[in-house]
């Protein structure tokens, strides 16, 4: 499976996740967050980057996870009916940390928050499995300057 991941290009060159706090992981946790499409990838960019711009050097990272490679999935019918308002990230991530904390898999499938019927792929670098999935290449993305940040 091929999944995409959109960043500035000085973090383009490995698989590396911030330790930030996001939807589906608290601070400190850390999780590589990717997406099924390019285009997903862009709007999540867009959405997360407001205020920052998206005029700086981007590239679209394709990351491929090997098709024999365990997947957990979070179903959005096991989720609040809100649950994608900002108000639920303690929720979402109490459901990432716990992903994260029973070492079941390296990739956890999650519902967008953006688009209905559209998938994420967090990856955790910690486990075993993760050094199976690999960076195939990056290419150069730019955003469209109609969409505004």
């Amino acid at each position: 499976m091929l999944v995409y991941r959109i960043a500035k290009t000085i973090y383009t060159d490995r698989l590396v996740a911030s330790g930030g706090a996001a939807r589906w992981n608290s601070r400190g946790q850390f999780v590589i967050y990717t997406a099924a499409s390019r285009a997903l990838a862009c709007l999540e960019n867009v959405v997360h980057r407001s205020g920052e711009g998206l005029l700086d050097g981007f590239r679209v990272m394709l990351i491929d996870i090997p098709d024999d490679l365990a997947v957990d999935a979070v179903s959005v019918e096991a989720l609040p009916a809100d649950w994608f308002d900002f108000q639920q990230y303690g929720f979402c991530q109490q459901i990432g940390g716990e992903w994260l904390r029973s070492g079941r898999s390296a990739v956890l499938q999650v519902p967008s928050a953006i688009i209905t019927h559209e998938w994420n792929y967090l990856l955790n670098p910690s486990h075993p499995d993760f050094a199976r999935i690999r960076l195939r290449q990056t290419e150069p993305f730019t955003f469209d300057p109609r969409i505004k940040s």
